[in-house]
């Protein structure tokens, strides 16, 4: 058993760059668990069934899914920033309350998302134009993925206590075990019993189950600040006011960046099947970046509140820097990796040649621009780890989900092509990292900071 994490845990002391790394590539390896649950699907239900398929475990429903679970994680990070600069400071009974209410809020979500993603599932296919061919079984997936969306909501809480008091390992661990268990029941389910896309979705929400219920035991065993007591799980209104005040602008942040998303999906959906499936695949080779990029946001966040709690300040400016140059030197990486080698990633998800050269030509217009988005990430989870939550999320709501649907809206119509819809990205990101870089150094609480 668990004796405490507090000994152990260097965040708040010494090598910076590699406090950073040690905390990011856990959590870089466990986003590319958890992107391979709906990935395994698409592979599996792409080679053995088809495009139609292939497009409705990973089309609509999938932007769908991602928006849900976005918000969630989103508002799940006010619970992360609260816990780290408690955990920081040294308080062990606000750590606690913190811990106890996060828990409870994600049951209360997980019976209000599911109530509510099973009844509008089919309105919300509609409303994005999923093509005729692939909406029953879009339908049914999503209904299936909705009914079991409490695993993957409590695992999603759990694993944000664990990541906020500097514990990235034990959270990969769960991914990796209930990934694998994902795999193997694709292969059962779908190959060996012929159930189709109802055996994709069982197949996500039975591993997800799975990794909720690691994750409750690690919290129940351990000694240190963040001990989970089942019989104490209740909503403080005082922490959730707080988590809140944090977590919603993340939430609505996620939430935009889904709906923009959602508008970009639907101009795909529009120029047919074979786009739509090859988007979804190269949505799936395209998360390798985002999963990195993401990975170092949640490092810098949960650093920059531990050391803030302990009133480190010129530290977290180090940080940030450090933070900021290592993602931009692995993105550099990422893009000449993917435009160069994605195209093996595609034969992974289909064998349809017409497929494969739609999705090559969106890899290799994209890929170059990724670099443009890394001040987002990393300065949106530097102010969120202080709390400055919602000047970032109106900078997004502008920068990227306003500009994106005026451009879907009123630029795409007069050239309904890929690559009209997909100028949309470099567009949005170079514009917001604008915002972002002139906020952070003119008027964030940050800027009267010390930097060394």
């Amino acid at each position: 058993m668990e004796t405490g994490l507090t000994k152990e845990n260097k965040i708040t002391e010494g090598i910076i760059w590699r406090q950073l790394l040690l905390f990011f590539f856990p959590i870089l390896l466990g986003t590319f668990f958890q992107q391979l649950y709906n990935a395994a699907d698409a592979m599996i239900v792409g080679r053995f069934i088809g495009k139609e398929a292939l497009s409705a475990v990973g089309g609509s429903t999938g932007m769908l899914t991602q928006l849900v679970v976005g918000f969630f994680v989103g508002l799940s990070s006010g619970a992360s920033v609260t816990i780290s600069q408690y955990y920081g400071a040294k308080r062990p009974e606000m750590v606690g309350y913190a811990v106890h209410t996060a828990i409870a809020f994600s049951l209360l979500s997980s019976v209000v998302i599911m109530i509510l993603g099973i009844i509008l599932a089919p309105f919300l296919l509609r409303v994005m134009e999923t093509p005729e061919d692939v909406m029953g079984l879009s339908v049914l997936y999503l209904r299936v993925y909705f009914a079991g969306i409490a695993g993957n909501l409590i695992y999603n809480i759990g694993a944000a206590i664990l990541r906020a008091v500097g514990d990235s390992r034990r959270p990969l661990y769960f991914l990796m075990t209930s990934c694998l268990i994902n795999i193997a029941l694709d292969v059962i389910f779908v190959v060996a019993l012929k159930l189709g896309v109802l055996g994709a979705a069982l197949a996500t929400i039975i591993s997800q189950a799975v990794s909720a219920v690691m994750v409750i035991m690690c919290l129940v065993r351990t000694r240190d600040m963040h001990h989970l007591n089942l019989s104490a799980i209740r909503l403080d209104r005082r922490m959730l006011k707080r988590m809140i005040r944090i977590g919603f602008p993340a939430g609505l942040q996620s939430v935009m960046y889904g709906l923009s998303n959602v508008i970009i999906q639907t101009g795909i959906n529009s120029l047919g099947t074979d786009t739509v499936a090859a988007w979804t695949a190269y949505s799936k080779i395209d998360s390798l970046f985002w999963m990195m990029v993401n990975s170092f946001g949640i490092a810098v966040t949960t650093f920059v509140g531990q050391n803030y709690g302990a009133g480190k300040n010129e530290r977290v400016h180090r940080g940030i820097r450090s933070c900021m140059l290592m993602a931009l030197l692995a993105s550099a990486v990422m893009s000449v990796a993917i435009y160069n080698w994605g195209i093996y990633g595609f034969q992974l998800f289909t064998t349809d040649t017409a497929v494969i050269q739609v999705g090559i030509a969106m890899m290799r217009y994209l890929a170059p621009a990724y670099i443009t988005y890394v001040a987002i990430e990393i300065l949106s989870g530097a102010l969120r780890g202080v709390g400055d939550c919602w000047m970032p999320m109106m900078l997004c709501c502008f920068g990227v989900c306003t500009l994106r649907a005026v451009w879907i809206w009123l630029v795409v119509p007069f050239k309904r092509d890929i690559y009209t819809i997909m100028l949309s990205y470099p567009l949005t990101w170079i514009t917001t990292t604008i915002l972002f870089v002139v906020y952070y150094l003119l008027f964030s609480q940050l800027r009267y900071k010390k930097t060394g």
